[in-house]
């Protein structure tokens, strides 16, 4: 394939993985599965009282990069608040109905379709692959040995094993540095435009935005993608 450059880097979830849709549905049910235990509390209005939670949650820059090295003990604490915000207060429920959440969540995620052949294809053609996700060890390290990602990657950086995550500049530094190449002859591609694009681009990588969505650019973006795409297989289509 031509014009591919020396390296890509690769977000994983919302980029290879399908992270978002693969929560669909999860709350109403773990909320419904303890419905018994709620003392009268209807699910729905719990499920309400947690997004609302949840959105106040992880709204906040620092609890979001805490929270996401530990998810099960933040979603606990999500719940937790909404059974107190309810006027239910239930910390044993509340760590049942998180724990539930996270395995329903756990097991529906699955690759993009055609997300692992297009990865398969870039390192045919012989194009430095590095992997570069935020997180906790285990979650992440869970999902790239399901999905047999680790032997198409040479590098791959996992905030709880490294220490920091993006947007964090020493990341991709500590990726390029692996990988023996240059920013001017890479590309990052994932879905989060500050964490993911506009941190790679401030360093002269350069930025293809997965907008699995199809929502478009929104207006108060914090960057210019240099290239949007909707699937993987796009990034063949450029490199053709």
């Amino acid at each position: 394939m031509k014009h591919l450059p020396r390296t890509i880097l690769f977000d994983l979830d919302d980029t290879i993985v399908a992270y978002d849709a693969a929560s669909e549905g999860c709350w109403h049910e773990a909320c419904a599965h303890y419905a018994a235990e709620l003392h009268g509390q209807p699910s729905d209005a719990l499920y309400a009282k947690i997004h609302e939670c949840s959105m106040w949650f992880w709204g906040d820059e620092e609890r979001f990069r805490l929270g996401r090295l530990n998810l099960a003990e933040a979603r606990r604490q999500i719940v937790a608040a909404a059974l107190e915000a309810l006027g239910t207060p239930n910390p044993d429920v509340a760590k049942k109905i998180a724990h539930l959440r996270t395995e329903l969540h756990e097991q529906r995620i699955v690759p993009f379709p055609g997300a692992l052949d297009v990865i398969r294809k870039l390192h045919k053609a012989r194009v430095q692959l590095g992997l570069i996700t935020n997180g906790a060890s285990d979650k992440q390290r869970t999902k790239i040995n399901r999905h047999q990602l680790e032997s198409y990657f040479s590098c791959i950086v996992v905030e709880g094993e490294f220490g920091c995550g993006k947007p964090d500049a020493r990341v991709f530094r500590h990726a390029l540095a692996q990988l023996d190449t240059k920013p001017s002859e890479t590309w990052m591609v994932g879905d989060n435009l500050l964490h993911d694009i506009a941190a790679a681009q401030a360093l002269g990588i350069k930025g293809i935005w997965h907008d699995f969505r199809g929502k478009g650019l929104p207006a108060d973006a914090p960057c210019k993608p240099d290239r949007i795409i909707r699937t993987l297989e796009e990034l063949l289509t450029m490199a053709s």
